[in-house]
């Protein structure tokens, strides 16, 4: 019995897979505003019944490409900042983004599902929230990293001021009680982490076309600036305000 049901479930995540897979296609193809439920069905030859068991709705396969989306740029940058070490903070931080720009280029369709225009009517669910918070987190951890290394300058703004400055949630992330982090980093932190997904952007959406042609360059110092922003310094330096 239990190896008729793995059959089953093998089975499954394989028709799943090629669904998700041909709707990737056609995201390139129209755009998620044209995703289509039915035009997916034909291309694999199914019906439309029969899909309809993995995706009960065109925003159930949204969601289920976004999830994915989001999951592949948060293993990117998870393994960069993995295969960078603990040694030099400034170089993780330098890494992990060069990660993220890198699967954006690569991925541009999928990129834009998550970070481009918001697809009409459809209205992302909390199964979304988790995923889309992994590239912060690794940027978290590695300012966190240069704080307990002793290399990350402190801010002159009061811990007090960060209400008005952040964002709720970001402020409650900060205060949960296995961070490290003093609460006053988290505008900073939030605002280079927004910055530097705008860079991307820029790139991506093609705003720098016709402008900068070096674009290896600019984003190199931009994700410096942006780290000192934060305030990490290279490995080795004392932390200053």
């Amino acid at each position: 019995m239990d190896v008729i049901q793995g059959a089953k479930e093998r089975v499954r995540a394989e028709v799943a897979a090629a669904i998700k897979g041909e709707a990737r296609r056609q995201l390139a193809a129209e755009g998620a505003a044209r995703l289509s439920l039915r035009a997916v069905a034909r291309e694999l030859g199914m019906v439309s019944s029969a899909l309809y068991r993995y995706f009960p709705s065109r925003d159930d396969l949204l969601t289920a490409l976004i999830v994915d989306a989001y999951d592949a740029l948060g293993q990117a940058a998870e393994g960069a900042f993995a295969a960078a070490g603990n040694a030099d903070p400034l170089q993780a931080w330098r890494d992990v983004c060069r990660a993220v720009r890198a699967w954006a280029l690569e991925h541009p369709h999928e990129y834009a599902l998550i970070y481009g225009s918001p697809v009409p009517g459809y209205a992302a669910p909390q199964d979304t929230v988790v995923p889309a918070s992994r590239v912060a987190l690794v940027l978290l951890a590695v300012a966190e990293t240069a704080h307990d290394a002793g290399a990350l300058a402190e801010s002159d703004l009061a811990a007090a001021d960060c209400d008005s400055v952040v964002a709720e949630e970001i402020r409650l992330l900060m205060e949960q009680p296995d961070r490290t982090l003093p609460g006053s980093v988290a505008p900073r932190l939030a605002a280079a982490w927004a910055q530097l997904f705008g860079l991307i952007s820029f790139e991506v959406f093609g705003q720098f076309n016709g402008v900068i042609d070096d674009r290896d360059t600019l984003f190199g110092k931009a994700v410096v600036a942006l780290a000192q922003q934060v305030g990490l310094r290279p490995a080795g330096s004392s932390a200053q305000a």
